[in-house]
């Protein structure tokens, strides 16, 4: 792996990236060879209306729990407060609108005075 850094490609890796590109090339077009349309499940385009918020939580939530790699031990932290915030303005406006939106938002203006105030 320190080869494909330091500017030296070998021929393993660039077989690699290629046909790593055709699969995904040909995965993602599958649903435009077909000649008659695709129908999801209703249970498949239920879950897939939660995709976008789960792919937030898993990227926010190790965020806010750890520091450094490790559990945040201190109520110090400027990030527990933003979360907090966010949460309770999510379930304030019960999901609806632009939920996702406002709660980055509130998290965020609850985040900033505290982090580069108060330097939490």
């Amino acid at each position: 792996m320190e080869s494909f850094f330091t500017g030296e490609t070998d021929l393993w890796t660039m077989t690699t990236i290629a046909c790593l590109a055709v699969v995904t090339v040909v995965s993602r077009s599958f649903f435009f060879i077909s000649e008659r349309d695709w129908a999801l499940p209703h249970w498949a385009q239920r879950g897939l209306q939660y995709a976008p918020i789960a792919a937030l939580a898993a990227v926010i939530a190790p965020e806010i729990v750890m520091a450094q790699g490790a559990l945040v031990t201190t109520w110090q932290d400027a990030r527990l407060y933003a979360a907090a915030a966010g949460v309770a303005y999510f379930f304030w406006r019960h999901g609806a609108g632009q939920a996702v939106l406002g709660t980055i938002v509130s998290g965020m203006l609850v985040y900033l005075p505290l982090h580069v105030g108060l330097g939490w």
